[in-house]
């Protein structure tokens, strides 16, 4: 089987959330360590324009977005699973809490103390490359207020540890799934963030549960170079199959843009070759990667046709 090769950065929750899930499940994977900001040429190489981290690639196939990610990871490596069937509305939560928990937490944890410390106390040039990189990745944003996500945040993690307090070790009972993974990763973001960690001592349930998420590790990792993650990529023979079901607006062989509908919207433009109700796959070329299949979720991404 093809080696799961994760493009990522140590500090980036949503990148915790696929490392847990491959500790979860026992896994070895290929790291490939990304910048924090632009520019990025061998992330775009493979990606087309999608710079959002982290990515997950298979040979020439490049899967985006982390809840199309964990779900290729659990098809290829079925236990223990990320989706039990007794949870049908996990997933339901894992999206509210990729996107709105998400948001609440980035203003909550990054004020100025918490970003010292998540970032490691960097000079100052660091912290204005940083903030100038992600101020046109959520522009048109409307963002909360530090002081509006502190309520906010306090009251969802009153309702989590409320759904924690029969004692039960997961969120949906005895064995965990993919809401767990969804929530865990911006709670560890939390805890990094210094003295703003301190309001998860006030739900002893929810902590505790968290170190039964970080417990899971991050499996077996080997570590390579971006540039030989593209040679991987131009030296794959085939892709993933994948087909364009009918009756979903768009046609095989359709020259497509595909992009974010929240943030970090840059489009990505190829050529239709898959569309189901879950995924959209482009095709595109470059000229080190070769041909590269780049895999979207359905949900949270646009398609429009190229003018």
């Amino acid at each position: 089987m093809p080696d799961l090769i994760l493009h990522h950065y140590a500090n980036s929750p949503f990148s915790e959330k696929l490392r847990l899930v491959f500790g979860f499940k026992g896994l070895d994977w290929v790291s490939v360590s990304v910048p924090s900001i632009m520019p990025k040429p061998d992330v775009l190489a493979l990606t087309g324009g999608y710079r959002r981290t982290p990515f997950l690639q298979i040979g020439a196939d490049v899967y985006c977005d982390t809840a199309l990610a964990a779900r290729v990871i659990d098809r290829l490596h079925p236990a223990p699973p990320l989706f039990p069937a007794d949870q049908p509305l996990a997933s339901l939560l894992a999206q509210w809490a990729d996107s709105t928990l998400f948001w609440t937490m980035i203003p909550y944890a990054m004020q100025p103390a918490g970003a010292m410390a998540i970032l490691g106390n960097p000079p100052p040039e660091v912290l204005k490359a940083f903030a100038a990189d992600r101020a046109p990745f959520t522009a048109g944003m409307k963002r909360q207020t530090p002081a509006d996500a502190t309520v906010a945040l306090a009251s969802y993690l009153g309702r989590l540890e409320a759904q924690l307090g029969d004692e039960r070790d997961f969120l949906f009972g005895a064995a965990p799934g993919i809401a767990d993974f969804s929530v865990a990763h911006s709670l560890w973001f939390v805890r990094k963030a210094g003295p703003f960690a301190a309001i998860l001592d006030r739900y002893p349930a929810l902590a505790r549960w968290l170190d039964r998420m970080l417990a899971f590790g991050h499996g077996r990792r080997t570590s390579l170079d971006s540039a030989a993650a593209i040679a991987v990529a131009a030296a794959a023979d085939g892709h993933a199959a994948v087909l364009v079901e009918a009756g979903l607006g768009f046609a095989e062989g359709a020259e497509v843009t595909v992009s974010a509908t929240d943030y970090g919207s840059d489009p990505v433009a190829g050529v239709l070759v898959g569309l189901t109700a879950d995924e959209v796959v482009l095709r595109r070329t470059d000229e080190r990667a070769g041909v590269v299949h780049v895999h979207f979720p359905r949900i949270g991404f646009q398609i429009k046709e190229q003018r």
